[in-house]
């Protein structure tokens, strides 16, 4: 495959990984590839992003930011039903 023909992989500065288990929930914000701190909501990832001086116009806009493990929307962790069994076992 000629590099003309391979798909164009932007690098955003902004990334929100996965949802990590926590009272509440939350996800790890990276900037220049650095881990600045964790977002509990949408809020604050927009909060990150302008304390770095970074103006997010559009949070779909994948050449400015890149959701790992869900999208915008997403800010709690999803359990196997067999997991949540055995948390509720526990005392």
């Amino acid at each position: 495959m000629t590099e003309s023909a391979s798909p164009y992989m932007s690098q955003p500065r902004i990334m929100v990984l996965g949802v990590q288990p926590g009272p509440p929930p939350f996800r790890i914000v990276e900037i220049d590839g650095q881990v600045v701190g964790e977002a509990r909501s949408v809020t604050d990832v927009l909060q990150a992003a302008a304390a770095y001086g970074i103006r997010v116009h559009d949070l779909d806009d994948p050449d400015t930011v890149r959701w790992v493990g869900g999208d915008k929307f997403t800010w709690s962790s999803r359990q196997a039903p067999r997991v949540r069994e055995e948390q509720k076992e526990k005392p």
